[in-house]
């Protein structure tokens, strides 16, 4: 990656904490220059401009710790929804030692009324990533214990429309750009998909990865879509959120890979940008009567469309920025044996493979619940998992 260069009124390579100008150009400029800093990107004045260049790779940590700062703006955005929503959130979980009696029975829940998309709001909330919503189609569930009385959640999950182009999706599919516009959405991508405490302590990430391949989250798809063109769902994709997954790796039913390594991204996007950047861009382009179309069908992510005009607009290649080098593994969850010839159009029909909840969770019990329930230290951290400690998470 080459380095990003920006000229500034007055080149500075301070650590900045507080940007204060009056010209929003250079608030900008100083923003980004911030929000890299704290990714370790290496900061020297040439002249009047100010050269940002990457490191080489980056570590785990560095990844959290860039989502961390996001998903903390998120949080502090929202504080007064999460806590008037909180105590409905600790109703629907579970104590520990419950579930350690539990047999864990699997309940898809589809979000339909406000209480539900109350409740998977801010639940989402709970993990490193920061929360973003998704533009297009979109299915949300919630994975209820159907074995205790209460119901808990045991995790959620949600299903929408596939980015447009993936590179190195398309060449596995065999797709030229034809043919994926023309098949493209009888695929879904899991945007969400995790489990929450204590189940999560059991694996219940795996459990909730399982359920996305059943036939009932199938059926749920057709259903909704059923009066559709694209009222057959092919599969899905999902990305990892560090390289390659622990809650995706080795997720096999009987002698076949459920979840399929297929590649990783080049590592574009912008999570390492922060809100208060990406804001201070959107006023910039106001503050010139540029206007970015927000609407579904518009193109690419609006997100990235806002960045790459404002950054045309202070006379830099968007590419040097947006190309965090954050990559991530590229899953492929084909519900038929004949997907991908399918989505190449050389197939009109798709054998599908016939795998319930109810033997997924099976499954899922004898290769990953049993010996996990051995583990003397992960049963101690379950059993005494306290609902009302859920707060904690949010703060």
């Amino acid at each position: 990656m080459k380095p990003l260069s920006l000229k500034l009124e007055k080149p500075s390579y301070e650590q900045i904490d507080v940007v204060k100008t009056e010209s929003i150009e250079e608030k900008v400029k100083l923003l980004i220059i911030r929000d890299l800093m704290r990714l370790g990107w290496s900061v020297t004045n040439n002249g009047n401009k100010i050269e940002i260049t990457p490191p080489g790779t980056y570590d785990k940590k560095i990844i959290r710790e860039s989502m961390s700062i996001k998903r903390e703006e998120i949080l502090s955005q929202n504080r007064e929804w999460i806590d008037k929503h909180m105590h409905y959130a600790i109703q629907n979980l579970a104590n520990g030692f419950d579930i350690l009696e539990s047999k864990i029975i699997p309940e898809i829940e589809v979000c339909r009324s406000q209480k539900q998309h109350d409740l998977f709001r801010i639940f989402r909330y709970f993990w490193s990533s920061p929360y973003s919503e998704y533009v297009g189609r979109r299915i949300k569930l919630i994975i209820r214990d159907a074995a205790l009385t209460d119901k808990p959640v045991i995790g959620i999950a949600a299903l929408g429309s596939p980015i447009i182009h993936i590179p190195e999706r398309d060449e596995y599919i065999g797709w030229d750009a034809p043919t994926r516009t023309q098949r493209l959405n009888y695929m879904m991508d899991a945007y969400v998909i995790g489990a929450l405490p204590p189940y999560n302590y059991l694996l219940g990430g795996k459990l909730v990865s399982y359920l996305l391949a059943s036939n009932e989250v199938r059926s749920i798809y057709e259903e909704k879509y059923r009066q559709t063109k694209f009222n057959k769902l092919a599969g899905i994709f999902t990305t990892s959120l560090y390289g390659k997954s622990s809650q995706y790796n080795r997720i096999r039913y009987k002698n076949r890979l459920l979840y399929q390594p297929i590649g990783q991204t080049k590592g574009y996007g912008t999570f390492h940008l922060s809100n208060e950047t990406f804001n201070a861009m959107n006023d910039l382009l106001n503050e010139n009567h540029i206007i970015v179309s927000n609407k579904f069908g518009s193109g690419p992510s609006w997100s990235m469309r806002v960045i790459r005009t404002a950054s045309e607009l202070l006379g830099f290649d968007a590419d040097d920025l947006l190309q965090h080098s954050f990559k991530r593994e590229i899953y492929f969850v084909p519900f038929a044996s004949n997907t991908s010839a399918f989505l190449r159009g050389e197939h009109r029909k798709l054998r599908y493979y016939h795998q319930s909840v109810t033997a997924l969770t099976n499954y899922w019990k004898k290769r990953w619940l049993l010996s996990r329930k051995k583990n003397i230290n992960i049963v101690e951290t379950v059993k005494w998992f306290n609902r009302e400690s859920f707060e904690s998470w949010l703060r």
